[in-house]
């Protein structure tokens, strides 16, 4: 009986007391993402690809791929060598033919015939058109890289997402098997 008062007092005075450990405010809780987000801006390949196609190079620079920069000038600029080269030799043949057909035999050609000269100028031509159409694709590709180099740059790559081949021990026949592994941290 006297544990029934004991515990009925006890809950009296504990019921009738106030205790004013929190205080209500009124602030307003912003949850914060925990995961850091990486900032996709969709108008970078774009602009790769614009810069690309105002000064070759450039698209490169701007996705700082440097080491590429050389290799787009060396392929537009042997492409324009090669233009040029076989644009002057066609120039060369075909001046000489035209002087063949007013009777002239005194150019650097005497001794091809008018045959040969016209086959010169075709093959020069085809190749001519060739050097140019390779100046144009590299011009191209160029710009194209930038793009496609620009949008895969905002991917996330590092090691919490792999898939690794991964070569282990079977512990029975002691044989080397093959295996894949995915991982994934969080």
């Amino acid at each position: 009986m006297n544990k029934i008062i004991f515990i009925s007092l006890l809950f009296f005075f504990l019921g009738n007391t106030s205790v004013f450990s929190q205080v209500k405010t009124d602030a307003v809780l912003i949850a914060t993402d925990s995961v850091k987000s990486n900032d996709i801006d969709p108008l970078t390949p774009a602009k790769a690809a614009f810069y690309s196609a105002v000064l070759p190079g450039l698209g490169q620079a701007y996705n700082k791929k440097y080491w590429k920069i050389p290799l787009v000038y060396g392929a537009i600029g042997t492409s324009l060598y090669f233009y040029s080269d076989n644009n002057k030799k066609y120039n060369q043949y075909r001046n000489a033919y035209k002087r063949r057909l007013e009777g002239y035999t005194d150019d650097q050609f005497s001794y091809l015939d008018k045959s040969r000269l016209i086959a010169g100028q075709k093959f020069y031509q085809r190749n001519r058109d060739l050097s140019a159409l390779m100046a144009v694709g590299f011009y191209v590709l160029n710009i194209i890289d930038a793009n496609v180099d620009a949008a895969l740059i905002q991917f996330n790559v590092n090691e919490n997402l792999s898939v690794k081949p991964d070569l282990y021990i079977n512990d029975v026949t002691s044989r080397t098997n093959i295996g894949l592994t995915l991982n994934y941290n969080f």
